[in-house]
């Protein structure tokens, strides 16, 4: 069984040969490190090296992705502010006649043939994609976060207008994406973090009107097109886990281990059996603090909670520079069964 064919199939919660394996993204400060520590000069050397199984190429990664008149990028509010909290262009915005204001992005200006070509020489890996689609990102730099959570009270019309225009972006570019890479795609991995450390950002209540009806859509979509599921919610999600089940998430990422109620043990105890899961080895203590055995250890302790149907990953993708190679090793070791 090749890295490919196991992450469909533990995605499909069937049989596999073992569980699957997925370094993340570490930091760009973070692979110089490693390449050192193990010898090697480019990141596809390093993840094979390790036994990783996924690989996730969006368009993002391309800078001919979109191609603006200007070279602006959608929603470049997100690469120019400091803080969600900072005041976006549609912070004063009261009336839905006021978004049309705002230059929205265009599937005109989106270009995807670097990033189909990087696709057809991904090899034997599971290949996770499409755009990255942060909807409520963006929508928090659109208004600011404070200003975003309170109009949801004081002008709904004006954020569901809002999210509107946002997700009907990345929708028509998502399903370019996904008519253009027939057979070169497997799951539509996107992401969006819903929670803090402690509890959902939004109320259930909300996250139900202003969140799922195009969460539903954007998943209806990919399995529309064949593909499997991935989404990446950091922070604390317990509370939706049920309702982004219900609308056909097929794997959750990362686990993120030490907020609230999204250990292992609780995560298995509600839904073992009904979704897959990616992540759950803690990176805010233990891969940055703990010895290689005891690394070791907690894997083989998410594996026997989560299994069969996990993929190995930190809590968090972005490894830091404070994560150390021998923690990594001791990690992807345990993974995969490898002794190497």
């Amino acid at each position: 069984m090749n890295s490919r064919e196991r992450i469909r199939a533990l995605i499909a919660r069937e049989p596999a040969d073992r569980c699957g394996f997925w370094l993340g993204n570490p930091h760009p400060d973070t692979f110089p490190l490693y390449f050192r520590h193990f010898h090697t000069d480019n990141e596809e050397s390093l993840r094979r090296l390790l036994g990783d199984d996924y690989r996730w190429i969006r368009p993002e990664q391309f800078p001919s992705f979109y191609r603006h008149p200007r070279g602006e990028m959608p929603f470049h509010e997100f690469m120019q502010k400091k803080s969600h909290g900072q005041a976006g262009p549609l912070a004063n915005c009261t009336s839905v006649d006021q978004l049309d204001e705002y230059e929205w992005p265009s599937v005109d200006y989106v270009h995807l043939d670097d990033y189909i070509a990087a696709l057809h020489h991904a090899g034997d890996f599971y290949r996770a994609g499409g755009f990255w689609t942060p909807f409520y990102h963006h929508l928090m730099d659109l208004f600011g976060m404070e200003a975003y959570l309170v109009k949801m009270y004081e002008c709904p019309e004006v954020v569901l207008g809002a999210t509107d225009r946002v997700c009907q972006f990345y929708y028509d570019a998502n399903r370019m994406v996904f008519e253009r890479t027939a057979g070169l795609l497997d799951g539509f991995f996107f992401g969006n973090d819903f929670g803090t450390q402690l509890d959902l950002i939004m109320s259930p209540a909300l996250f139900d009107r202003f969140v799922m009806p195009w969460f539903q859509r954007f998943t209806d979509l990919a399995h529309s097109y064949g593909l499997q599921v991935i989404l990446h919610s950091c922070g604390s999600i317990y509370k939706v886990i049920d309702r982004l089940i219900s609308a056909g998430v097929d794997c959750l990422h990362p686990l993120q281990a030490l907020a609230a109620n999204m250990n292992a043990e609780k995560l298995a105890e509600s839904f073992g059996g009904r979704i897959t899961f990616l992540g759950g080895i803690d990176t805010q203590n233990l891969l940055v603090n703990a010895t290689p055995k005891e690394v070791a250890a907690d894997v083989e302790r998410v594996i026997a909670c989560l299994g069969p149907h996990l993929i190995v990953s930190p809590s968090h993708e972005a490894l830091l520079p404070n994560v150390s190679a021998e923690n990594v090793l001791s990690m992807a070791r345990a993974a995969t069964g490898s002794q190497g």
